[in-house]
């Protein structure tokens, strides 16, 4: 796995040892940023959280295109010595927090996110689950975009929340959420 764009584009990411995690493929990565871009324009100064990391790919790409902090959240031990390893080999300590704990064990936020980045284990429904609590927990916000990796038959239902946008990408569905606001 290589970093698509931005600082450290072409740099290498180690993915975890085991058969815990599954890694988003590179042209998932770069339909999810694809779609994102097109919404965003640019990553500049964006607050992002890496829910369910595994390698912290998804995450790395985004501070690599001018994100200015990731939360990385992953309780898979492997894991989050590979999200470590891949921080302190792009020198990006210094915008990175790296929680080892469950998703779901998350608590309170005074400021929701910018971007959050899920890529749970596919026919779980706990991307919709986290989603819904990390709402309510003040984690998402108004101007939060979601982005919920899932299996390409997976239809995500989460209330309060619309599917701005989705793609089939081999075995994987992007979904874009939004939070439904009353005008």
């Amino acid at each position: 796995m290589r970093i698509i764009a931005g600082q450290w584009r072409g740099r290498k990411v180690n993915a975890p040892d085991g058969e815990d995690t599954r890694p988003t493929a590179d042209r998932t990565r770069e339909t999810l940023f694809s779609m994102l871009v097109s919404r965003l324009g640019d990553f500049e100064g964006l607050r992002v959280a890496d829910l369910f990391a595994g390698s912290g790919a998804l995450g790395l790409e985004a501070l690599s295109r001018g994100a200015g902090h990731c939360t990385f959240v992953e309780m898979a031990p492997a894991a989050i010595r590979a999200i470590r390893t891949n921080i302190a080999a792009l020198h990006a300590q210094a915008q990175s927090d790296v929680r080892a704990t469950s998703v779901m064990a998350l608590g309170p936020v005074k400021q929701p996110v910018d971007l959050m980045l899920l890529d749970p284990p596919y026919g779980t429904s706990a991307g919709s689950v986290a989603i819904d609590k990390l709402h309510r927990l003040g984690w998402i916000g108004e101007a939060t975009w979601v982005a919920l990796e899932t299996h390409a038959d997976e239809q995500p239902k989460i209330k309060g929340f619309e599917v701005v946008a989705d793609r089939k990408v081999g075995k994987a569905k992007i979904s874009l959420l939004r939070l439904v606001t009353e005008d």
